[in-house]
């Protein structure tokens, strides 16, 4: 193990070394707590899925994680045409967490749909679409297309983008323009749709409440935060992007009370993310007011962590007697 990932590791606190369960361990099985969750009319057996951006299309993971077994996978972001992503380097290890310069690389939504859905769909794997644009036209026109095509249940609509149309301030920063995305999918589509939300604002519960307005089933926060890293010794940024979205441990209070603030002020589900390595940090978020969690960068590190996480819930539960996943919620 390289010294920036021991620091990961150590800095984060993560409960026990990589998880090396079988397939079968990380099988929940037997009479326990009601962990079913609607959102909108799309029921998850468990409340746990896995965040778009850090499980590929699904196939990555296959051979250490059964899909079946979680709530939902969150496939990597899709775009109306192909993206080649941002140059290299695009991931640097900060202390606690991880900045990523992707660049939003995918297939495209053609090619998804003919190459990577089909997959998906003949394992009966609950799947959720992340989309992506740059107007909302794109938006849009990716909600139709991807309306009745078999294995989609839901849509998670990145936000985080560039209108390019208006001079490329993000979506996600402005509660009109946020609005008007979320309105345009939901009039383009009957599935669930899911509005991720950005931590890059200063008031996230205007967000929350202009895409609740405009009809979105649920909010899922938050992406990442923009960062940065400087190579003292070549005196250039780290990435080849220069910015970067920061990920993993270090975001998880910033998540955390971005969950608490937008559950509070909007009556739709909350999806937290942000930093969840277990089920106590999952627990949390639930404590908080989150009706489900996404596991993210800890999969690239633990591929199984979503498993490892999902029957450390049930265990809390079951151990302090909790029937359902709303009792351990704090207060309103």
């Amino acid at each position: 193990m390289s010294a920036g990932k021991a620091r990961f590791f150590l800095q984060a606190k993560w409960t026990g070394a990589r998880s090396k369960m079988s397939r079968q361990q990380q099988t929940f099985l037997g009479n326990g707590p009601e962990m079913k969750v609607s959102i909108g009319k799309l029921e998850l057996k468990n409340p746990v899925m896995l965040a778009s951006g850090t499980c590929g299309y699904g196939p990555e993971l296959a051979d250490v994680l059964d899909l079946t077994n979680i709530g939902a996978i969150v496939v990597k972001g899709i775009s109306m045409e192909p993206r080649a992503g941002n140059p290299p380097p695009r991931i640097a290890e900060t202390p606690c967490g991880l900045l990523n310069a992707i660049g939003l690389e995918n297939v495209g939504v053609e090619a998804f749909i003919s190459s990577k859905l089909p997959w998906l769909h003949e394992r009966n794997i609950t799947t959720i679409v992340n989309i992506l644009g740059n107007s909302v036209g794109e938006y849009q026109a990716l909600a139709a297309r991807l309306n009745k095509c078999p294995g989609i249940h839901a849509l998670e609509v990145n936000i985080s983008c560039p209108n390019v149309k208006e001079g490329g301030v993000a979506f996600g920063t402005d509660p009109e323009q946020a609005a008007k995305v979320a309105g345009a999918v939901v009039q383009a589509c009957d599935l669930p749709v899911i509005v991720k939300l950005s931590p890059n604002v200063s008031d996230i519960c205007s967000i929350a409440r202009a895409v609740e307005d405009a009809g979105a089933s649920a909010v899922s926060l938050i992406n990442t935060i923009l960062g940065m890293a400087i190579d003292i010794q070549k005196k250039t940024p780290v990435l080849g992007n220069v910015f970067g979205g920061l990920s993993g441990p270090a975001i998880k209070p910033v998540a955390l009370r971005m969950v608490w603030q937008a559950a509070r002020c909007v009556d739709i589900p909350v999806i937290g993310v942000g930093g969840i390595t277990s089920a106590s940090d999952a627990l949390e978020f639930f404590m908080a007011g989150a009706c489900a969690v996404q596991v993210g960068t800890a999969t690239l590190v633990d591929p199984g962590a979503a498993g490892r996480v999902l029957q450390g819930i049930v265990d809390f539960m079951q151990e302090n007697h909790y029937q359902s996943l709303k009792e351990l919620r704090i207060g309103p």
